[in-house]
């Protein structure tokens, strides 16, 4: 089979891509939502830079999409391509198409090849097993794998295989008795259709930023760019299966609302708004949300990036996304710049944590 391949640098083509990106997405078994063409395409227009997109694509003889790879030029630390969607997106990845084999991946390596001549290919939080790493394992140039952020995992299951998870009997029922709290506190739920989707998603955002008012929380999270991505965003994807909005009302009042993000083999529970009447009522959010999250499991259940003392309560399984570097001869000192400072970094990180931790343990 022939294929072309082409760069795409203008959001109104990108755009235009959403039928085309829709196909290929439900074609890649791999694809996270953070791969959907609604979440890139309003990321970029809340978070892009004019003149910086850089849509790699690869088409058949029919102009059929085979292969994509989201990707924006940025200059520093070194000129490189990195993938659409920044620190809100939990998982970086390329589409392959899953019917097309090694032809898809041989057209966006080669597209990857001809772009790598004057930039580094840098593809950060990248889960195992995803398309990108077929791409890393094809490449002929200089390449390297770095550690990236570190994501917690469960299997999908109800909610009562996965109390059955916990270390004790103790542990368990005190689990069953949160839950029989929350029953007897009359919360309902409620799943948002596509037509009330924004305004739930503004309730969301609402509650997010009243439930943390005075706490340390993502600032990302409270900015009017981030709020308007995400009713961008989400509307379509609940419309096309990729999310699901749930309400949790007490007393015809919204106290609480959650956004969970839905593939063929993740879902990740992505935000939530609590109200603190919760808290004083004694409600347990958490167990409440993983509740619901877990009713809609596909796959793996994952808690996304962070290790937080509350997500150890379920025992998860720890999966480090990866960083793939790829580069040609003559970009080849742009990787080796890269590996150098993702290393200071991590190791600044480290110190920094020691640091940390040695200053909890002289406190009185």
């Amino acid at each position: 089979m022939t294929y072309s391949t082409e760069l795409v640098t203008d959001e109104a083509a990108f755009a235009a891509l959403a039928p085309d990106w829709a196909r290929l997405y439900g074609s890649c078994a791999t694809a996270t939502p953070f791969q959907s063409h609604p979440w890139l395409h309003s990321w970029w227009r809340s978070y892009g830079t004019p003149g910086r997109l850089r849509l790699i694509l690869a088409r058949d003889d029919r102009g059929r999409l085979l292969a994509a790879a989201p990707l924006m030029r940025v200059r520093r630390p070194v000129p490189s391509l990195v993938p659409l969607g920044g620190a809100i997106s939990d998982y970086g990845d390329v589409l392959l198409d899953d019917e097309r084999g090694e032809t898809a991946e041989a057209a966006l390596t080669a597209g990857l090849a001809a772009a790598a001549r004057t930039a580094l290919i840098d593809l950060r939080e990248v889960r195992p097993g995803s398309a990108a790493e077929r791409i890393y394992d094809r490449w002929s140039g200089p390449r390297h794998r770095v550690p990236d952020s570190l994501c917690l995992e469960l299997p999908a299951a109800p909610l009562p295989e996965l109390i059955a998870r916990l270390p004790s009997t103790k542990a368990q029922q005190r689990v069953r008795a949160k839950l029989r709290k929350l029953s007897a506190l009359g919360i309902e739920r409620h799943i948002v259709e596509p037509a009330e989707v924004d305004k739930a998603l503004r309730r969301l955002l609402e509650l997010h930023q009243l439930q943390w008012q005075d706490r340390k929380v993502t600032s990302e999270h409270l900015r009017p760019r981030f709020g308007d991505h995400l009713v961008r965003a989400v509307g379509p994807m609940v419309a096309s299966g990729d999310a699901v909005v749930t309400e949790f009302r007490l007393d015809d009042d919204v106290v609480a609302v959650d956004l969970t993000l839905l593939s063929r083999r993740l879902t990740g529970g992505y935000l939530y708004g609590a109200h603190p009447c919760l808290r004083e009522r004694k409600a347990d959010v958490a167990v409440m949300l993983l509740d619901a999250c877990a009713g809609h499991a596909r796959g793996t259940l994952s808690l996304l990036r962070g290790n937080e003392p509350y997500k150890q309560h379920w025992r998860p399984e720890p999966v480090e996304n990866r960083r793939l570097l790829l580069a040609r001869r003559r970009t080849a000192p742009l990787l080796a710049a890269a590996v150098c400072h993702a290393h200071a970094r991590r190791y600044g990180k480290e110190l920094l944590r020691r640091r940390k931790e040695r200053d909890r343990g002289d406190r009185p």
